[in-house]
């Protein structure tokens, strides 16, 4: 039996109620939609978003009740990607979101727009230190973790990035550890840029079941690499 065919039917025995371990309790259930917003920037990397921006529309089209939205950190607006691409965002709305996936894109590039100007100009990082709240699930893809460095929300708290800037997360006070994505409750970190598409079937899977992320799988073709690390509370 290959990964997905065995990781289908054990997802289909917890379902049944079957199985009573921590880890094969039934498919959580979500009556409201689920409000994932997508923050983007002038020269955030295109996979950063998009990756993680398909899964999630994939997971809506299974049936789950999933809304997302890429959104800018001020007003609507047009956003142009590190590779180009033009679109258009809608307005940062916070208080609307139950997940804000932060993008990466542009570190060590001081003289391009990406996160190392944005960190120097501090209005991304002031709006998501002010977006915290209970009930609000703040999640990084790559390089976007040193957003949320700067804004001093990985503080001392396990994460991950882009390999080539684990020293800098690192230095802002980041506790680096192993995992493609590293689950901390509230926090959700990936590696770097395909790593959005692990960080967003792992998002999946922790809020509609095992059977919607290998479902979107499927559909991507694509199966998840590395490890998920999450805190044991």
């Amino acid at each position: 039996m290959d990964r997905r065919s065995l990781l289908s039917a054990g997802a289909a025995v917890a379902a049944a109620g079957v199985l009573s371990t921590p880890s094969a309790q039934a498919e959580p259930v979500r009556r409201n939609p689920f409000r994932v917003h997508l923050l983007v920037f002038d020269g955030a990397d295109d996979l950063d978003f998009i990756a993680p921006n398909e899964v999630f529309q994939h997971a809506a089209h299974t049936g789950e009740r999933i809304e997302t939205t890429l959104v800018t950190g001020a007003g609507p607006g047009t956003v142009t990607s590190a590779f180009g691409t033009r679109f258009e965002a809608a307005g940062w709305a916070p208080h609307e979101a139950d997940l804000i996936v932060v993008a990466g894109g542009g570190n060590g590039s001081e003289d391009a727009p990406g996160v190392d100007r944005e960190i120097e100009r501090g209005h991304l990082p002031a709006v998501l230190r002010a977006a915290q709240r209970p009930g609000l699930v703040l999640a990084a893809v790559c390089t976007g973790a040193l957003l949320l460095a700067a804004a001093g929300i990985t503080r001392g708290r396990p994460c991950t990035t882009h390999h080539l800037a684990q020293d800098d997360l690192a230095r802002a006070g980041g506790r680096i550890v192993p995992g493609r994505v590293v689950d901390d409750g509230d926090l959700v970190t990936s590696g770097g840029v395909t790593s959005g598409l692990d960080l967003a079937l792992w998002l999946v899977e922790r809020n509609f079941g095992a059977r919607t992320a290998l479902r979107v799988e499927s559909v991507l073709e694509y199966e998840r690499r590395g490890t998920v690390w999450r805190d044991g509370r």
